[in-house]
């Protein structure tokens, strides 16, 4: 699949801004701060559509992006981002809250973004356990593979795959060797993404 057009049509701050056109349905990208999320769907759209920082937490609002004038990219807010105001993290919460609860019908896939050098973290553990009550489709994409050994590479992905079990895809993905690009960018077109 190739991305030929990409367009900010809206930033959500609230559960009170309104949500852009359905379109042929939406891949949202999660994950806690300082994963990869904003380099991730820079690489794949092949631009630079949205903001990478040395400071997490930037991702503050949930962004759609229109691909191909057909489909969305859903940016939602990092979590897990202990500078952050318990303000900030309880508007973070409902807006991401109010989308799924909102949008679900619309959602093909949602990618989840860990941290591939760890074990599952709470955090993410929640979010997944969250997505499994919604019955929402998702893929885990392992970041930063490229700082392991071949070896820890195998061992992190087959633990991720026990845990999450058959019905899920584990991804291992590196924004400097760029593996797992193609096998993302294929999902995404097998579902409906083109």
């Amino acid at each position: 699949m190739k991305i030929n057009s990409v367009k900010l049509v809206s930033t959500i701050y609230s559960p009170k801004d309104k949500f852009p056109e359905s379109k042929n349905g939406e891949f949202v990208f999660v994950g806690r701060s300082n994963v990869g999320k904003s380099t991730l769907l820079n690489i794949l759209t092949n631009q630079n559509i949205a903001r990478v920082s040395k400071k997490p937490g930037k991702t503050r609002s949930i962004n759609f992006y229109l691909i191909n004038n057909s489909f969305y990219f859903v940016d939602l807010p990092g979590y897990g981002y202990a500078k952050t105001s318990y303000e900030e993290k309880e508007r973070w919460k409902k807006i991401i809250e109010n989308y799924f609860e909102v949008r679900s019908w619309n959602i093909k896939l949602v990618f989840v973004l860990i941290d591939g050098r760890h074990e599952l973290q709470k955090n993410d553990e929640i979010i997944l356990d969250w997505l499994r009550d919604l019955e929402l489709p998702f893929s885990v994409i392992l970041t930063k593979v490229d700082k392991l050994k071949m070896s820890e590479k195998v061992k992190m992905i087959r633990y991720y795959e026990k845990i999450l079990g058959e019905k899920y895809i584990v991804i291992p993905y590196s924004a400097v060797t760029k593996e797992g690009v193609a096998k993302i960018l294929e999902l995404i077109e097998q579902l409906g993404g083109a």
